[in-house]
């Protein structure tokens, strides 16, 4: 594993054998309250596949933190709207500073995955909105849609920067950004009621004409007794998910 700091981004990451092609590059992202050190198994296990996998920091996450684990907790919980959705927006924004020091400093210029848990879901699939350079993306126990209808969690109330956050981040609100249709799946647990599947299924809809020939790179699997929980057949799906859509990749997805 070797470590960096891009531009105030704290980042890991695991290539394969130094001595071959460093292939396509992964990133994937922890859920809420986790850190980039919580992905390294992930990362492994990319590597072995063949690909440089990384992780960084969420905002305000791991090494970016400006409270204690409990207390980022506690308080954006406590107004998920308010707290939340300017994490989702400013770590995808994020993603594309990511990218370029990988381009330039790593020399990986192929088409690039990103994936992740529940809120590393949530970014990954907002990130693939704002960089044409992402060619598939996994998204587990993730949304499309920030507003969460019909969530078990209290959603609080946005003020003006959190609602700047979600005008402009919330990829169900930005359908024309996946017009250069990156390869999306979604793991869904059957009985999330903490982020229900159905905005996943909205979007997917949604976005049905844009991939008309090309319906191998929407993908939505409810698992069947899953909850809002990272299931081991969640993953395995996502890795053949990056293995679809990314080994051979040339970039030019």
């Amino acid at each position: 594993m070797f470590r960096e700091n891009v531009d105030g981004i704290p980042v890991l990451w695991h290539s394969p054998d130094p001595n071959t092609d460093r292939g396509s590059l992964v990133v994937w992202l922890a859920g809420f309250g986790g850190t980039k050190e919580d992905c390294a198994p992930q990362l492994r296990a990319l590597a072995a596949q063949g690909f440089t996998a990384l992780s960084f920091d969420a905002w305000q996450h791991g090494e970016r933190r400006i409270e204690s684990e409990e207390e980022l907790r506690a308080r954006v919980r406590s107004n998920i709207r308010r707290w939340f959705w300017p994490i989702l927006y400013r770590t995808a924004q994020d993603m594309v500073g990511v990218l370029d020091w990988s381009e330039y400093c790593l020399g990986l210029r192929r088409a690039v995955g990103i994936g992740g848990v529940s809120m590393g879901g949530d970014i990954a699939v907002t990130a693939a909105g704002l960089d044409r350079r992402i060619a598939a993306v996994s998204a587990v126990i993730a949304t499309p849609d920030w507003l969460r209808p019909g969530s078990c969690e209290p959603p609080g109330a946005p003020d003006a920067r959190a609602w700047r956050a979600y005008r402009d981040g919330n990829p169900l609100s930005h359908l024309d950004r996946y017009a250069h249709r990156p390869a999306l799946a979604f793991e869904c647990g059957d009985e999330d009621r903490q982020v229900p599947p159905d905005g996943a299924e909205r979007f997917c809809a949604a976005l049905a004409a844009t991939y008309r020939d090309y319906p191998e790179c929407l993908r939505i699997a409810r698992h069947t007794g899953v909850g809002h929980r990272f299931a081991d057949a969640m993953w395995s799906a996502a890795m053949d998910w990056f293995n679809r859509h990314l080994n051979g990749a040339d970039g030019t997805a």
